[in-house]
């Protein structure tokens, strides 16, 4: 049976971010995960965790100037200091909230692919190496070029290179079904194929982003299909919910299965 995990980044978006931590216990979530901590104290948020019997599994490093459309800053040239200081802060966020898993955006690139990949490279072996000694792991997505036009990383197979070149155990690739869809299809045999190089996987149906049963993704098939190559990850539910959240999660009992 998947292990669902509730993206609050996207789910409970009808209330304010505090109060869905609350709101995902009491729909029957365990667990949680969601973009970024940064805004709020770490002492506030394991609180939050604690006082509704959640855990979390995922957050994203710093990505730069997102309301100004940066979506990451591991490509960017003159960013490096910032990057080292991103990472140090995440270190401090996953052991205070006891997250496993933390996903860099890479970013969007604007320089030659020659001088991008190995700065890339370089930036991630250093946040793997320093993520190393406290047991957590970092990952990387790929995102669609529909959704994120210039974003660096848009293929899994891609992402796998970089990785191969980064040569680190503690390095993998954060899986999400719905950007996969988007730019390459071949959902079950492309996670079978690299089961052991996925550290998380996300999903939400296509086109709309909304939750499974509403699109072209046999969501049944592919979860079915997750349990019987022995994928032991969270899924996370990282969608649009229609018309609410509440509403929106009747798929997962209709799909067979249960929070």
């Amino acid at each position: 049976m998947p292990r669902f995990s509730a993206n609050l980044s996207m789910l409970f978006t009808e209330l304010p971010f505090e109060e869905r931590f609350a709101a995902a216990a009491k729909a029957g979530f365990k667990t949680v995960e969601y973009m970024f901590p940064y805004d709020y104290p770490a002492e506030k948020l394991a609180a939050l965790l604690r006082d509704n019997s959640l855990s979390q599994v995922l957050f994203n490093l710093p990505a730069g100037n997102w309301d100004g459309g940066e979506r990451g800053i591991a490509v960017i040239g003159d960013r490096e200091a910032e990057f080292k200081e991103g990472v140090a802060k995440a270190i401090i966020y996953a052991k205070a909230l006891n997250v496993p898993l933390v996903n860099c955006l890479v970013g969007k690139a604007v320089e030659p692919e020659a001088v991008v990949r190995p700065r890339l490279v370089e930036r991630l072996r250093y946040a793997a190496d320093q993520f190393a000694p406290h047991n957590i792991t970092l990952l990387v997505e790929p995102l669609n070029t529909f959704d994120m036009p210039g974003f660096y990383l848009n293929y899994t197979a891609q992402a796998l290179q970089i990785l191969d070149e980064v040569g680190r155990p503690n390095a993998k690739v954060q899986y999400d079904v719905y950007h996969a869809q988007r730019m390459e299809g071949e959902l079950l045999q492309t996670i079978k194929n690299n089961l052991a190089r996925i550290g998380h996987i996300q999903i939400a149906d296509n086109p709309g982003r909304n939750q499974p049963g509403n699109g072209e993704i046999h969501y049944k098939n592919l979860l079915n299909g997750l349990d019987a190559m022995g994928y032991k990850g969270w899924v996370g539910l990282e969608y649009k919910p229609a018309p609410d959240t509440v509403a929106s999660l009747q798929w997962i009992p209709a799909h067979g299965f249960s929070l």
